[in-house]
């Protein structure tokens, strides 16, 4: 029953298309029919095309969110577990929080070039403050009487972080790294129709340069396709590594909790 609540929806939109399509109440042309619509993912599919644009922006959006991790889980443990650097760090943070990371692209273009820098730096500059924020809330929330536990024991600072305020925080760093991942999906698509050679941006925006509507409309599903993927792989992935964390394949995308 629930796979069939989930498909009721694009069923409904997929009928209204076709018959849209059928009965010439769209454009032909601009609205190509479902059919037609698979007809050019399979040709794309078999001719290597969109399997190659799509390996191509699933390795920056890897790439990416490996070394946001590197930058931005170190960076909150120092500050969760020293909140006295919190004011040194909070407005500069803050401030470079809410610039969005695509007015930065024609800036990382000039410094970068075209090439694969510029887009790993919009992926950092996507995925940093989720997961660093969601990372730095969980070690914050720790609850205070397991730490005083700590101490009665004899915990040094080390074995306090790694036996009782990483695993109480694990919750909200999966959180991150789940939104982070997000994040970094869609800021990449963003980069690749602005400065690209290829991806799967690159293929929807030559694509309208070529009048292919159809080819538009596989790049825009094979996004929304493989981003549910990445983020059902990872809900399966955290789920079998930290049970306790919470996350699992059930969780409802729209009820996350933390703190984005």
């Amino acid at each position: 029953m629930k796979i069939l609540k989930a498909l009721l929806i694009p069923a409904v939109v997929l009928a209204w298309w076709q018959a849209a399509a059928a009965f010439g109440l769209a454009n032909s042309y601009l609205v190509p029919s479902p059919a037609g619509v698979a007809a050019t993912a399979a040709a794309l599919w078999q001719k290597g095309i969109l399997a190659g644009h799509m390996a191509t922006s699933l390795g920056r959006v890897f790439a990416g969110f490996g070394l946001t991790f590197l930058a931005a889980f170190p960076l909150a443990v120092l500050l969760g577990m020293n909140r006295r650097l919190i004011p040194y760090f909070d407005a500069t943070l803050h401030f470079l929080r809410h610039i969005p990371p695509i007015a930065c692209i024609p800036l990382l273009i000039l410094w970068l070039g075209i090439g694969e820098a510029s887009k790993l730096a919009i992926i950092i500059l996507a995925a940093f403050f989720p997961l660093f924020l969601n990372t730095l809330a969980g070690i914050a929330q720790c609850d205070a009487r397991l730490i005083e536990v700590g101490q009665v024991f004899g915990f040094t600072p080390r074995q306090r972080f790694l036996r009782i305020i990483l695993p109480a925080s694990l919750p909200s760093v999966v959180l991150g790294m789940r939104l982070g991942l997000g994040y970094s999906w869609r800021a990449l698509i963003g980069a690749e129709l602005i400065a690209a050679s290829a991806g799967i941006g690159y293929m929807i925006i030559e694509a309208e340069q070529l009048s292919r509507p159809d080819v538009v409309i596989v790049g825009i599903l094979a996004i929304g396709l493989f981003g549910y993927i990445i983020d059902y792989a990872f809900l399966k992935l955290a789920a079998r590594i930290l049970p306790w964390t919470g996350e699992n394949e059930t969780d409802d995308s729209f009820s996350s909790k933390g703190a984005l």
